[in-house]
């Protein structure tokens, strides 16, 4: 392993035996990755530097930005979390908001500033985000001000957690961040700093966090959508699973970043609204569930989805009839 950029070493230092880690195969040509590494370096900067600046990068509620403006916000938000919040390589940052824009900036801009982003699903409540917080030793968070109810509860029960802004709804996030300077030096992080804690959703006891470097974060990205999806720049994404779940990190940020292609980010996970929001932005490949898909299917001659090519599942298996 490269040396680690963390100063906060409390993640690498909690990582388990290397005995106890999956095994990983790293022999295929597109994962030998360099030993320094950044996510956003690669899903976002890189984009920029290879002229796709001007392309459509993330639609949402209101918002439309370019390849280029979304590495502005980037860079203007791992500004405030550095030289507001005073964050260090290596702290934990709590993400907690419904699929927007801003949400999908703030992971890119926690990533930049080296910091390990624990994304949070919106329906969890100030017991189950506390328990969070005292697992990852959480010091930071950026929460959309219309979920906070539930994090300012678990904060006042959480000492570490100890800065915390708001976005939307007359935050204050986008109010500092529009101070800023558009450009920022990203953390030279290596491949194998963690880069984000998976928790589960605490449904059969206590949340278990899975640690996941940046190098994981560009493999996934070169096996799935590189083999199976084979997404172009001219594709549009879109789907209902929340950013704070994997899948949907994946399926709408991670993938369409990685082929600079587009990502539409819906505020409402509902299977109606994603099929209105198919025909309006001409989607062509859709992550979301069996269940969703289920519901959907009663809804094709309601809605002209003819732009869609590829369809995406997860969760239980995916009916014979759907």
């Amino acid at each position: 392993m490269s040396t680690s950029a963390h100063i906060d070493r409390f993640v690498i230092e909690h990582l388990p035996p290397v005995a106890q880690w999956p095994e990983l195969f790293f022999e295929r040509p597109e994962l030998q990755f360099p030993t320094r590494l950044n996510a956003t370096t690669e899903l976002l900067d890189r984009a920029v530097a290879e002229s796709h600046g001007e392309r459509p990068a993330i639609i949402g509620k209101d918002i439309h930005w370019s390849y280029r403006q979304l590495q502005q916000q980037v860079n203007r938000l791992a500004r405030v979390l550095v030289e507001d919040m005073g964050l260090v390589a290596g702290n934990r940052v709590l993400l907690r908001g419904a699929n927007t824009p801003w949400l999908a900036a703030c992971w890119l801009a926690v990533w930049k500033a080296g910091g390990v982003a624990v994304g949070t699903m919106p329906l969890l409540r100030a017991k189950e985000l506390k328990e969070i917080v005292s697992l990852a030793q959480v010091s930071h968070a950026l929460c959309d001000a219309s979920l906070a109810e539930e994090l300012v509860a678990a904060r006042a029960e959480s000492p570490g957690l100890r800065e915390m802004l708001l976005y939307g709804s007359g935050g204050e996030l986008e109010a500092r961040a529009a101070g800023k300077a558009d450009t920022f030096d990203t953390v030279d992080t290596a491949a194998t700093d963690p880069a984000l804690i998976g928790f589960t959703s605490g449904t059969t006891g206590i949340p278990k966090g899975t640690i996941h470097f940046h190098r994981d974060v560009m493999a996934m990205c070169e096996v799935f959508p590189r083999h199976c999806l084979k997404p172009g720049s001219d594709d549009v994404f879109i789907g209902t699973p929340p950013l704070a779940f994997t899948f949907g990190l994946g399926g709408l940020l991670c993938f369409p970043l990685w082929a600079r292609a587009s990502t539409v980010l819906l505020e409402k996970l509902a299977p109606e609204p994603l099929m209105k929001a198919i025909q309006d932005y001409k989607a062509t490949i859709c992550f979301t569930s069996p269940t969703a898909y289920r519901q959907m299917t009663g809804l094709v001659g309601t809605y002209d989805i003819s732009s869609l090519k590829k369809c995406v599942s997860a969760g239980e298996a995916l009916p014979t009839d759907t």
